[in-house]
């Protein structure tokens, strides 16, 4: 019959180990040299963001439904990892944007650039996105998808429209680009790299 003392010994060896491993696990995650980024991927329905979203984790894109929710993917990039949180644009969607944006390093804003009659509204938001404090001083890249159809604005174009120019407290990137096709992606891709690899 084991005794109570001895049941005392062998809980608190137990305890120990169950620390041991756990501190041996937080030395190798502060000791790793890859460095985690958060990124949400906003902007109206219909932009694009779920299937630059997929292009970028190197998905299948021949089957993309709007997002109710929001959609994660953790990718690897220039040895860093991305957490890319992708939220719904739907008008009913959008004030909840703002519970998603804690603790963000880029803010990705997808534009439609054939979408002439709502460039004025997703202006708007992108405007109420950048006053928030949450997001106070952090990148910007917007993607000006689908510029594979005719109908495209020219990138220059909607960050004219977008006032890009107007934002002086946070580093900002207008990427031409076609989500579906891939073309500038990876240009955009390069920027977050070049621009966030130094992050603290």
């Amino acid at each position: 019959m084991i005794s109570y003392t001895e049941k005392f010994i062998k809980m608190s060896c137990t305890k120990k180990m169950i620390l041991k491993g756990l501190f041996s696990v937080l030395q190798k995650l502060k000791g790793s040299p890859e460095q985690e980024l958060r990124i949400v991927l906003l902007g109206l329905d219909n932009a694009g963001k779920t299937t630059l979203l997929k292009k970028l984790a190197s998905d299948d894109i021949s089957t993309v439904t709007p997002t109710q929710g929001f959609n994660i993917k953790s990718m690897q990039f220039h040895g860093l990892k991305l957490n890319v949180w992708d939220i719904g644009g739907q008008r009913k969607l959008r004030p909840y944007w703002k519970k998603y944006l804690e603790n963000t390093d880029l803010l990705i804003y997808v534009v439609d650039s054939t979408d002439e009659k709502r460039f004025e509204e997703t202006g708007q938001e992108l405007a109420e996105l950048t006053e928030e404090e949450k997001l106070n001083g952090v990148p910007l890249l917007v993607f000006a998808n689908k510029q594979d159809l005719v109908t495209a604005a020219a990138a220059a174009d909607i960050a004219e429209g977008l006032n890009l120019h107007t934002y002086r407290d946070r580093v900002w990137q207008i990427q031409a680009c076609s989500a579906l096709s891939g073309e500038g992606v990876q240009d955009g891709m390069n920027w977050i790299s070049n621009n966030l690899s130094t992050k603290d």
